[in-house]
């Protein structure tokens, strides 16, 4: 039987005995139905797994007990997702299965041909809702580590924000040649483990982004002849990385 995971927060160690996070309760008491000397996972977001037992279970709360502490291997392979805003909740799809194919951090922002504008108040709530997304996600795959959300920026911040020296991609349906395979193969970027990828709204980035992208490093690409959504489109390029470099274990040589 698999042992339930929960998140909570770093700052545990073995022997300590703490309660759990009240946002947790249902699930785990009425859900679970967990009692005392159940046994559970507590994992903080940033690598480190707990082995713990339910100590007690009453009106109050849920105290366990950590007996074990694990710290899990960081990945050698670090990706981020830059993600111009979808319509509808589009958004909360990208950051579940972003979260399920190991990103470690994604960055919103508005480009020319987003079609979403929200105040800065309502940008700051969904970035917590995502980042609540991206907690249950990393629960339910297995993860230790939760994925950075970063606030809503620009085009122009977050091609910026891109800055540095790894393998740094967007994709772009108007590319005629270059695919993502051919990038993540070239002898350039081989031994790179550092890649972000950018992946635009519905309507695509405009020729200007594409330029301005390209000034700051950018290397554009396609995935073939087919047009994708931008869900789909961010679940396909995510999966192709894992597999050619990551732990899906695909191509080496």
């Amino acid at each position: 039987m698999t042992v339930p995971r929960i998140y909570f927060p770093p700052g545990v160690e073995k022997g300590n005995r703490c309660k759990l996070l009240k946002e947790n309760l249902r699930y785990v008491k009425s859900v679970l139905r967990m009692k005392e000397g159940d046994r559970l996972i507590l994992f903080d977001g940033t690598g480190g797994e707990y082995e713990s037992v339910v100590h007690r279970v009453s009106a109050d709360g849920v105290d366990v007990e950590v007996i074990k502490k694990t710290e899990i291997p960081q990945r050698e392979l670090r990706i981020s997702l830059l993600q111009a805003l979808p319509k509808a909740n589009k958004m909360d799809y990208i950051v579940q299965k972003a979260t399920e194919l190991g990103v470690d951090g994604i960055v919103p922002f508005h480009s020319t041909r987003s079609v979403p504008r929200f105040s800065p108040e309502k940008n700051a709530a969904r970035v917590i809702r995502w980042h609540s997304i991206a907690v249950e996600a990393a629960r339910q795959c297995g993860r230790a580590d939760i994925p950075w959300i970063g606030n809503v920026l620009s085009f122009e911040e977050v091609i910026r924000s891109g800055e540095g020296d790894g393998c740094k991609i967007i994709l772009w349906e108007g590319e005629p040649e270059r695919n993502i395979r051919d990038v993540l193969r070239d002898v350039r970027y081989r031994n790179i483990n550092d890649i972000v990828i950018v992946i635009g709204p519905e309507g695509g980035f405009t020729t200007g982004e594409i330029e301005e992208a390209g000034e700051a490093g950018f290397v554009a690409v396609n995935l073939g002849r087919i047009i994708l959504r931008v869900e789909t489109a961010s679940v396909a390029v995510l999966s192709i990385i894992q597999y050619e470099r990551g732990f899906f274990g695909g191509f080496r040589g």
